[in-house]
């Protein structure tokens, strides 16, 4: 895979920084201004492209910095590789860097936390990079996929059974102290004054 990356007919039409979204109806509208980006599970991936960080040999520090949400396989510094392909023209003093995570939840909250993030004065811009995978990648991430929606589903119907049965039990025992207030003499039931 990390050969991949001198490879210079990269496409990266799909790691363009989108503009925020500023028509969105007041009820859909978030604390802190987004672009509005669709991800699907096959767009998701534990392989980042980080644009927008400044040229001042800041490797060690950006590994640093993802190494706080997670374990990280690798960070490459890929800016000559994508400069040379001419597919995406890169800002003026900065670099571009390949980041690889060993799952997919840490590389999805590293893009959440760190995007439009000011790093040494630079504002990085980080992307998935499905591209970099593996079809063995891709089966894992489908399959892995494939269990969580499994579980939640699980739970789900084990929440709305465990529900039902409190709703049941609840009915129950109205029930028990309807009939238990019947079986007592009038006589000695508690009368209000009104």
């Amino acid at each position: 895979m990390i050969s991949d990356l001198s490879n210079n007919s990269i496409e990266l039409s799909d790691h363009i920084r989108h503009q925020y979204c500023h028509n969105r109806p007041p009820y859909r509208k978030s604390k802190k201004p987004t672009a509005v980006k669709v991800y699907s599970v096959a767009n998701e991936s534990r392989h980042l492209l980080v644009f927008g960080v400044p040229q001042i040999n800041l490797l060690r520090e950006l590994k640093t910095e993802f190494r706080r949400h997670g374990t990280v396989q690798h960070v490459l510094n890929i800016t000559d590789s994508i400069r040379a392909s001419g597919n995406h023209q890169v800002e003026p003093f900065t670099d571009v860097f390949y980041v690889k995570f060993d799952k997919l939840e840490k590389a999805r909250l590293a893009k959440k936390r760190l995007d439009a993030r000011n790093f040494y004065g630079g504002i990085l811009h980080i992307t998935y990079a499905p591209e970099k995978e593996s079809i063995q990648e891709l089966r894992e991430k489908l399959s892995q996929r494939r269990r969580e929606v499994n579980l939640r589903i699980q739970k789900n119907r084990l929440s709305e059974h465990s529900n039902l049965i409190a709703k049941c039990e609840q009915v129950l025992q109205q029930q028990d102290s309807v009939h238990s207030a019947e079986s007592i003499p009038k006589k000695h039931r508690k009368v209000s004054s009104k």
